[in-house]
């Protein structure tokens, strides 16, 4: 799970104040999937996706004296991915598909038993599968809040839309991820 808001601020301050490139590093280790994730989820492309992450984060580190006035890094960081990769989805203006192969593997249990790894395993496809058919705005909100933990006000803020669009996507969300899993379950 990711760290809190309060965690990475002090890892940042800490690279501020000490130019501590320790502290940074773990910055990065914490800070590099969560902008990873959100720009794959604007590029659908893993190699801009790192390419835009790694930009930030080394903007974040280069500019580090200049944002030390900022209260939540990971907000503005977020920020900053979002921009980045709109500036490459307009240069680019073409969209891409996603192979399975790019999909992030999800992480397994080692206490479970066969069965329960089979389960849990067509559970995480079916669920992996249902939010890839979400509209691609709501699949982003979903992503933001559940899978990041944003707030809604802070989903809403990086994506220039009101609280109660999020509220309303997730709602969506939610039913359609309940539907698909329901007729998938009935069939089995």
């Amino acid at each position: 799970m990711a760290e809190s808001s309060h965690d990475i601020n002090r890892l940042f301050f800490c690279t501020i104040t000490e130019g501590s490139e320790a502290s940074y590093k773990e910055l990065f280790g914490v800070l590099f999937p969560s902008l990873f994730r959100f720009a794959f989820c604007l590029l659908h492309s893993r190699e801009q996706a790192e390419e835009v992450a790694s930009d930030v984060m080394v903007r974040l580190w280069q500019g580090r004296n200049e944002f030390a006035a900022i209260e939540n890094i990971k907000m503005y960081a977020l920020v900053m991915t979002r921009n980045h990769s709109l500036n490459l989805v307009k240069k680019n203006s073409r969209t891409r598909i996603i192979p399975l192969d790019d999909m992030e593997p999800g992480t397994v249990r080692h206490d479970s038993t066969p069965e329960q790894l089979l389960v849990n395993a067509q559970l995480r496809s079916n669920l992996q599968l249902a939010i890839q058919n979400l509209p691609a705005r709501t699949r982003l909100v979903f992503q933001l809040v559940k899978e990041e933990g944003l707030s809604y006000k802070q989903a809403s803020e990086l994506l220039n839309i009101s609280i109660r669009t999020v509220d309303a996507h997730l709602v969506s969300a939610m039913r359609k991820l309940t539907q698909a899993l329901k007729v998938k379950f009935d069939r089995a």
